[in-house]
């Protein structure tokens, strides 16, 4: 038999350190790497909600112009009213279901009171602040100084039609 050979001993544990440092490094890389990716995720996500709070909120704020101008020019008293309106034979459906806000996953409104009496608006009880600060429609603009979603408040003013309009810029009067 022959000598062990030294050079073969020598050469694995050095091998073997070189794999375990290149393998943390690469799972520091992957780490950040998720990270990143997690904030990227979480905001694509903000921002669809955000998209869908301004459908709901022209949803409701359509719904009580319906109901407002369907009869008697008064305000809805609830919600519930929109969702079925028993002042007529036929009761009239104004909203087609209950939404839930996108901001925080529940059917917790910030319902606007009018003047007179009743629910002239709806905003999201969601004090996060908005991602989207610009590119708003014209009767939108208000939207983008909101510090909140709850500052997103959609309204509807009877003789001024639809409103929408930010916490610091109240509606006008009749």
């Amino acid at each position: 038999m022959g000598r062990p050979s030294l050079v073969g001993s020598c050469v694995r544990p050095r091998q073997a350190g070189f794999t375990y440092i290149g393998l943390l490094v690469a799972v520091v890389i992957l780490g950040i790497a998720l990270a990143g990716i997690g904030r990227v995720w979480r905001t694509q996500a903000q921002r669809e909600r955000e998209q869908e709070l301004l459908f709901i909120g022209r949803e409701f704020q359509a719904a009580i112009g319906s109901y407002y101008s369907s009869g008697g020019h008064q305000y809805p008293q609830s919600i519930d009213d929109l969702l079925e309106d028993k002042r007529w034979p036929e009761p009239r459906h104004h909203l087609r279901r209950l939404y839930a806000d996108p901001m925080t996953g529940a059917p917790d409104w910030t319902l606007l009171q009018a003047a007179g009496a009743g629910i002239m608006g709806i905003a999201s009880s969601s004090q996060q602040e908005p991602i989207k600060k610009s590119g708003f429609p014209k009767d939108e603009e208000a939207f983008a100084d909101a510090k909140s979603y709850n500052d997103w408040q959609f309204t509807y003013v009877p003789h001024y039609g639809w409103r929408r309009h930010a916490a610091s810029a109240p509606p006008a009067s009749d």
